[in-house]
């Protein structure tokens, strides 16, 4: 027991050490705010793109008109997910957003390759929904626009959210990485703290919970507005 108290009291002044007496906390807290403004924007971005995306391949197959966009919706996924995120934003880095801030090139890189799943996730979610809700929403006299708005979506909604759930958590994880850009995330942070310090140990551990916290509060969030959508249905 007496070894178990020494070992955190070691690790509590490695800790006071690491972050408190040579101000690395700044670093830290730098690379947790930009953490999270990456994934919150890439995600809405992910989201609009995926939605508009997943409606248009879908209303092609009731129009023609709508089939060339829907070819192109294809290639734009197959093109996203088959290009690793890294390559992906060194490419908008350097050869697209060039006079971009390392903070917004993250954002619109993460934002678009998140689009590419979450269009594959709303797709099914869409397709989950029994055709038969879609005719009988239009011989009420409801436009194709109206029976998705009111009919299809919302039950797709609840069909899609564990996903998108893994969705969410995937793209912070993958957020990780924009230190390639020079942004100043989680853990290029650490990687800078332990570069100051020498101490690998302290800085990686402490962002490794903070991961881990982020992860864990996004699965309860998550779990709490499924079950206020099953009771919604109830």
């Amino acid at each position: 027991m007496q070894e178990v108290l020494d070992f955190f009291a070691q690790w509590g002044n490695r800790l006071y050490e690491t972050f408190i007496v040579d101000g690395n906390y700044l670093q830290l807290l730098t690379g947790f705010g930009n953490t999270l403004l990456i994934t919150v924007c890439a995600l809405l971005i992910g989201v609009a793109v995926g939605t508009t995306i997943a409606l248009t391949k879908f209303l092609a197959g009731e129009q023609k008109a709508l089939k060339p966009l829907a070819v192109v919706c294809d290639c734009y996924v197959t093109a996203i997910r088959g290009i690793p995120v890294v390559v992906l934003l060194l490419i908008f880095y350097f050869l697209i957003l060039r006079s971009a801030d390392g903070v917004v090139t993250g954002i619109v890189t993460f934002g678009i390759n998140s689009g590419a799943y979450m269009a594959e996730i709303i797709r099914a979610g869409i397709e989950t929904v029994d055709r038969g809700q879609n005719e009988a929403a239009r011989s009420l006299g409801l436009s194709r626009v109206q029976s998705m708005r009111r009919v299809i979506l919302p039950q797709a909604v609840k069909n899609i959210l564990p996903a998108v759930g893994n969705e969410m958590i995937a793209l912070l994880k993958e957020t990780s990485v924009a230190g390639y850009v020079a942004v100043i995330d989680l853990t290029r942070a650490a990687n800078l703290i332990r570069n100051n310090t020498y101490d690998a140990f302290t800085p990686l551990m402490v962002t490794a919970v903070v991961y881990l916290t982020l992860v864990v509060v996004m699965t309860r969030l998550l779990a709490a507005f499924e079950r206020r959508l099953r009771e919604s249905a109830r």
